[in-house]
């Protein structure tokens, strides 16, 4: 018998894998998909990815931070039918841009009490408090938007995250790597210390799961500012799964 349900089990695994990777491809492949998207897939990777992060069709995820829709674009018809796409933070891009076109009507923008700017002459964003005001997600994911905070505003980052998740949800961080305890300095502003991430993660409450070299660049010195024509797009980033206990 449990020979039986060990052949099931790892039989369902493998058909929900195949289907996640069959709907990832699809987005990715979608007609009207900007090419610049496209050009980003072999360095961003997003179906292993998503694939190291655990997403099913059927999952409640929240992406903060969207940006200009990059990770949006491929999320949102991934959990069209099953699941349920949240944006929040920084959303007025997608909100204009992306999510009245056909096929993202169901994503849904959350308004937080947030006020993200950035002071005069300082480096990083600062944030007010805030509060998503969902719970029980089964997924938040955030891409290359960690380094953008100080303290402050990571940790309500970090905080908010757990209290929107359910017991066994699953936090995701890709950023780029800042070497280990090094000072602000210029060139190193867009970039931040991974060690630095899984402490302040874990002060929020989370338990590391695990990490990934998926976006591992043995090239790029972590010297340089992420934007600079010699380093963007190869940029070393690490690659972090935490879970809510």
């Amino acid at each position: 018998m449990r020979l039986i349900l060990s052949v099931l089990l790892i039989s369902l695994t493998t058909f929900a894998h195949a289907d996640i990777e069959a709907k990832v491809e699809g987005a990715l492949n979608a007609e009207g998909r900007p090419e610049a998207d496209m050009a980003r897939d072999k360095n961003r990777k997003p179906l292993e990815t998503l694939n190291f992060f655990g997403l099913s069709e059927d999952m409640r995820v929240l992406e903060m931070l969207p940006g200009g829709g990059w990770y949006t674009r491929v999320l949102a018809p991934v959990l069209a039918e099953n699941g349920k796409l949240y944006v929040a933070i920084g959303t007025g891009r997608v909100k204009e841009n992306l999510l009245m076109q056909p096929g993202f009507e169901n994503v849904e923008v959350i308004e937080t009490n947030e006020n993200t700017h950035r002071p005069k002459g300082a480096s990083r964003y600062v944030m007010d408090e805030f509060d998503f005001g969902v719970r029980d997600l089964d997924m938040v994911l955030t891409f290359r938007n960690v380094h953008n905070f100080g303290e402050e505003g990571r940790v309500l980052m970090h905080r908010e995250s757990f209290e929107a998740l359910r017991s066994g949800g699953v936090y995701g961080i890709v950023d780029h790597t800042r070497r280990h305890m090094e000072r602000d300095d210029h060139e190193n502003r867009r970039r931040i210390d991974p060690v630095l991430v899984i402490r302040e993660v874990q002060a929020a409450g989370f338990e590391l799961v695990d990490y990934s070299d998926l976006h591992f660049r043995a090239d790029d010195e972590l010297e340089y500012e992420v934007g600079r024509r010699s380093v963007s797009g190869n940029t070393d980033r690490f690659t972090f799964l935490f879970r809510k206990p």
